[in-house]
C-alpha cells in the first residue's frame, strides 16, 4: 500500500530535502513507524508518547486526523498525508 507523506520544510532534514516521500501502514502510527525505519528520527518529530505532538498538524486528504481517530485514523492505498507545523505569533 502506497502512501503519499508530504514533509513540511522544518522537517526535510529528515528527508535528505525530499518535499515528499512514500510509506505505508494500515494506521497513521503504523505509517510513522515506517517512515522512521527509512527517514531516522522523523517519528520522534511528529509522535510523542503515542499521541501526535501538540504543535504538528496532520492531514489526511485535506482532513484534520484530530477530527477522525488521530494517530489511530485508517488509511487507504493512494491517499496522501500533510504533516504542517502548527503557526503562532502576531502582533504584540
Amino acid at each position: 500500500m502506497a502512501i503519499e507523506v508530504r514533509i513540511p520544510t522544518i522537517l526535510r532534514q529528515y528527508t535528505d530535502g525530499q518535499k515528499a516521500v512514500e510509506g505505508s501502514g494500515d494506521t497513521l502510527a503504523e505509517l510513522f513507524a515506517d517512515l522512521e525505519t527509512r527517514h531516522t528520527g522523523i517519528h520522534a518529530r511528529i509522535v510523542d508518547d503515542g499521541k501526535l505532538r501538540r504543535f504538528v498538524n496532520v492531514y489526511l486528504n485535506d482532513e484534520d486526523v484530530r477530527f477522525v481517530d488521530g494517530i489511530n485514523t485508517k488509511l487507504s492505498d493512494g491517499d496522501t498525508v500533510t504533516i504542517l507545523p502548527a503557526v503562532a505569533g502576531g502582533m504584540a
